[in-house]
């Protein structure tokens, strides 16, 4: 699924904005510029009965072409980056099939 974001506004606090950071090596502008790249869109089935709120997850790329995975949830219109980290080599090859079945 291409998912284009327009005029996307994120949310971040004193937590989720150095978490990514300390545990995974991802700066929270990398999040932001994968967001700005088209990224593949996944909704999680279930997520509101496990996280009490929807959760989907963006497979994209930073403007210096390195391949993230980000969990997040849309709160008051913002994108807040729940997980942000290197894709796994599985996660890589569906992002791969994915923009190749879209045509990108």
């Amino acid at each position: 699924m291409k998912t284009t974001f327009h005029q996307i506004a994120f949310e971040w606090d004193d937590h989720n904005i150095h978490k990514n950071w300390e545990k995974h090596k991802v700066k929270y502008t990398e999040s932001e510029e994968v967001f700005l790249n088209n990224p593949v869109i996944v909704d999680i089935d279930k997520s509101k009965i496990l996280y009490h709120e929807d959760r989907k997850i963006a497979y994209g790329e930073t403007d210096g072409n390195r391949l993230i995975f980000i969990a997040f949830t849309i709160r008051n219109n913002k994108i807040r980056v729940v997980s942000s980290r290197d894709m796994s080599r599985k996660e890589r090859r569906f992002y791969e099939d994915t923009k190749k079945a879209a045509g990108l």
